[in-house]
């Protein structure tokens, strides 16, 4: 058993929670480099903290010792949504698990067609201005109406100023969670934690009315679920409708679209629109490169190990999916977008030239060969949406939503970023996407424009 790989500061005035939240992937990087570890220790939210960016690391910490790394009952989502799935340790949470588990496995089951409907409602009018649009701006607006729609009964065509109106109190209830958790509310002014938490108060009144009186749909099944008292209905309800969803799934789609742009990756979109398993090759390629959420935290509840380091109770410890989705121990050429790396199978993988920049016969004349990039067994590694035991429990949904947009991407429209130069580089707190929302163009493919069943042609 060794000593973890840096250092935790004294209490306070050796906390480093500034330089990670300013830049975590930086952050990260630097401490990997000059520790020569993918685990390592620092100080944040004025506690030790371990830093797993291994995924070997990362199936320890979440799958194998999920009962020593226990959730963080002070986290702020807790002050924000109350004891849910999200927050709650042990028997409690194996419980709503199991109750909410077979309430998503129905709600999928029936919501197929409405989220086939609704990807057309929102996507097919991306061209109507004729300008650039921005996508995440888009793409979020859909995310919205799927959670509103599919959760809690309200339809934005239906019921336009109650959607509205809960999509800004949504938005004010997310600021609560990027600000400083203080609650203060003088004339003229509150903070911004006051007022998420006025916005959650009124949430938690349309929430509460919606379960007295909605029969029919996820809200109505949800009374029949055996919840341990009588609010925890409610505060799920919050959490799924929260903002949190729309902006990760506008994330991955985002992400998506910037990196199929361009008539040089037509050929690639015209593949993964004819071949499944090859879109869902590049959806994971994209959550791997680009995952929504940076990472997530858990606390020792007794002394420990993780990756062969010595972790004590009471030590943080936050695995950063960004790095472990970019371990080269797992992910050959980690940094490069390769969806045939999710193709095959032990028996059957995909080779691909480790340097595409080079020429078969420059291939032969440097050397470089032909190399295996085979990470069809891997998708465990991914963490997006956390893994094991406590993983994100709308990962199916999500799976399913994503394929029905990007298909409907990909049938409908070609698309590009104007202006062709932008500045792609990412923020990554507290939903990942460029720093500057992208633009872009589309037009109607071929297919959509010769299909009489195309709304969109009409």
């Amino acid at each position: 058993m060794s000593k973890l790989p840096g250092n935790a500061g004294v209490s306070v005035l050796g906390d480093k929670s500034l330089d990670f939240y300013r830049d975590p992937v930086l952050f990260c990087q630097e401490k990997i480099e000059k520790h020569g570890s993918r685990v390592f220790q620092s100080r944040v939210l004025n506690r030790p903290t371990t830093f797993v960016c291994s995924a070997q690391g990362m199936k320890e910490l979440l799958c194998e010792k999920s009962s020593v790394f226990l959730k963080d009952p002070t986290d702020v989502m807790t002050n924000m949504y109350g004891d849910t799935i999200v927050t709650t340790n042990g028997e409690k949470a194996c419980l709503l698990r199991l109750s909410f588990t077979s309430l998503f496995t129905g709600s999928l089951e029936s919501s197929s067609g409405y989220i086939t409907r609704l990807c057309e409602h929102c996507l097919k009018d991306l061209i109507h201005s004729g300008e650039p649009r921005c996508v995440y701006t888009a793409f979020k607006r859909l995310g919205t109406e799927l959670v509103l729609g599919l959760f809690l009964n309200v339809h934005a065509d239906e019921q336009p100023e109650l959607f509205e109106k809960i999509t800004q109190l949504c938005t004010q209830h997310w600021h609560g969670l990027i600000s400083a958790p203080v609650n203060v509310k003088v004339p003229l002014w509150s903070s911004g934690f006051s007022v998420a938490l006025e916005a959650r108060d009124q949430l938690m009144e349309i929430i509460k009315d919606k379960l007295e009186n909605e029969a029919e749909g996820f809200v109505g099944c949800l009374r029949s679920l055996p919840l341990p008292d009588s609010a925890c209905a409610s505060q799920h309800l919050l959490l799924f409708i929260s903002a949190l969803i729309p902006k990760a799934l506008a994330s991955l789609l985002t992400s998506f679209t910037v990196a199929l742009s361009g008539n040089e990756k037509a050929e690639t979109r015209q593949r993964a629109l004819m071949d499944a398993d090859y879109l869902q090759g590049v959806l994971l390629e994209v959550q791997r490169l680009w995952p929504p959420f940076i990472g997530g935290r858990r606390i020792a509840e007794s002394d420990t190990t993780l990756a062969g380091f010595h972790v004590p109770k009471g030590y943080g410890a936050i695995y950063i999916s960004h790095a472990v989705h970019r371990d080269p121990q797992v992910f050959e050429q980690p940094d490069s977008f390769l969806p045939e790396r999710w193709s095959g199978s032990q028996k059957d993988f995909k080779l691909v030239c480790r340097t595409r920049t080079h020429s078969h016969a420059e291939q032969r004349n440097s050397g470089i060969h032909h190399n295996l990039i085979w990470n069809a067994d891997h998708k465990h590694f991914l963490c997006s949406f956390g893994s094991g035991s406590r993983n994100c429990i709308g990962m199916k949904l999500t799976d399913v939503f994503l394929k029905e947009a990007c298909t409907y991407l990909l049938k409908h429209y070609d698309w590009c970023l104007d202006p062709a130069s932008q500045n792609l580089d990412y923020k990554w707190l507290p939903v990942s996407r460029p720093v500057n929302p992208p633009t872009v163009s589309f037009t109607r493919t071929e297919l959509a424009r010769t299909d009489g069943n195309d709304t969109t042609s009409r």
